[in-house]
């Protein structure tokens, strides 16, 4: 039977560490490290059960993937629930996915003390960003998680640093506090091998597909725990009407929850395009020196280069706001540069970015052009066909190639080119629920 034996849940000052059993089935989508979770508050006296969660939070996933049961000593009760809740919503997405049942030795009721607090998954984009602005009055704790797009490897220190420095700095001048987490959850599992296996069933990556909803809400439980959040916000990447397999969603995200604190996938009614306007209105009524962040090669600022620059730059515009002004170096000779990119396909595009862009054409024909160059932009997005720019923005051959290889090689090759766990050969321990 493929099963994960979650062992030694332990709490250390602010460090979070478990080890992970697996059987034979499933060593290759793991690697060799303890999954480790490092906080800016103590979390010693937050109970087992909750520091379960954010390994629970990592490997369920996989484990349904593949039919597996997860063991653990001890679970928060309001949690199992969501986790079922969240495995539903999953495999009503994903039809590869075939479920699987946790098993614990104990079920808890937690009774964390009512703290009032309220805290928001942030980066400073324009989705999280936008969040702000909506729960602005409730003064959330801005929380930035190390360990998906900036890794734990040394040589992501200095985007972290810009990302905590940027971070800490939007809180000071809000009035707002911060928690950092700093985790290994994609080093703890064998992304490379997951996303080899599980690449030809979705649109994205393993972790932006199926995991990071769940992971990163379950990543924040002992550090919600320990500061008494009762509301815990992620902002939305796509909106009503997008129907993509993406692993952050309404259905997902607003079924996490643990004891004390209920999570909440926010702003999934209005478009990005939208939610620029909403940012628009808050800079004019309030804040007219806002910067953005939403590079997807720097952290300490834009490159104003990379397509999420361009795309949030005529964004901006189209909010009737200067892109320079809010962090992005922009003029009317770039739009030539967007269109010449789009065209030759040095972007890769996935479908999100296609109703991204979608949504930026809707309101450009709706939007009177303030330069030939704009117009001449207008008018070719109007008419080009987005779909045939996604299909032609494809990766390359060799990472295609690598992925096929990988998934059909057998276990034996998978753990000499990958990382691979090879220390759990005796058998599991049958672990039966508490009740």
């Amino acid at each position: 039977m493929s099963s994960i034996v979650i062992d030694h849940v332990q709490a250390d000052g602010t460090t979070l560490e478990a080890d992970v059993r697996t059987s034979g089935d499933l060593e290759r989508f793991f690697t060799t490290e303890s999954f480790r979770t490092e906080y800016d508050v103590p979390i010693a006296d937050v109970p087992e059960g909750v520091l379960a969660i954010p390994v629970l939070a990592q490997v369920c996933p996989v484990a349904w993937a593949n039919g597996a049961d997860v063991y653990v000593d001890e679970v928060d009760a309001t949690f199992a629930a969501a986790l079922q809740d969240v495995e539903a919503s999953l495999r009503k997405m994903h039809d590869f996915l075939e479920g699987g049942t946790l098993y614990a030795k104990e079920t808890i009721d937690a009774d964390p003390e009512a703290g009032g607090e309220s805290g928001l998954l942030f980066t400073g984009g324009v989705d999280s960003t936008c969040s702000y602005v909506r729960h602005r009055e409730e003064k959330p704790t801005l929380v930035s998680i190390r360990g998906w797009t900036i890794t734990p490897d040394a040589a992501d220190d200095e985007k972290w640093d810009a990302l905590r420095e940027r971070v800490t700095g939007f809180a000071d001048e809000h009035g707002l506090e911060t928690a950092f987490v700093e985790s290994n959850m994609l080093s703890f599992l064998a992304h490379p091998m997951l996303l080899a296996h599980y690449k030809r069933y979705v649109d994205g990556a393993w972790y932006s597909s199926v995991g990071h909803g769940l992971g990163l809400l379950g990543l924040c439980a002992p550090m919600a725990y320990a500061r008494g959040m009762d509301d815990l916000y992620v902002a939305a990447t796509h909106w009503e009407g997008i129907d993509l397999e993406w692993g952050s969603r309404p259905d997902i995200d607003d079924h996490v929850r643990w004891a004390g604190t209920q999570c909440h996938h926010d702003g999934y009614e209005l478009t990005r395009q939208e939610r620029v306007d909403a940012i628009a209105d808050y800079i004019r009524e309030e804040e007219p020196n806002l910067q953005l962040q939403t590079c997807n090669d720097r952290m300490d600022g834009n490159c104003g280069e990379c397509e999420k620059c361009y795309r949030t730059a005529v964004g901006l515009r189209l909010s009737g706001l200067e892109p320079t002004d809010h962090g992005y170096p922009f003029d009317d000779e770039d739009y030539r540069e967007i269109r010449t990119a789009l065209e030759e396909g040095r972007w890769v595009l996935g479908q999100d970015e296609k109703y991204m862009w979608e949504d930026i054409r809707e309101r450009a024909r709706e939007t009177a052009p303030s330069s030939p160059a704009e117009a001449a932009f207008f008018a070719w997005l109007d008419e080009v066909d987005l779909d045939e720019l996604v299909s032609e923005s494809e990766p390359p051959l060799s990472h295609r190639l690598l992925r096929a290889g990988a998934r059909n090689a057998p276990a034996s090759v998978y753990n000499a080119v990958y990382p691979a766990w090879a220390t759990a050969k005796s058998g599991l321990r049958r672990v039966r629920p508490g009740r």
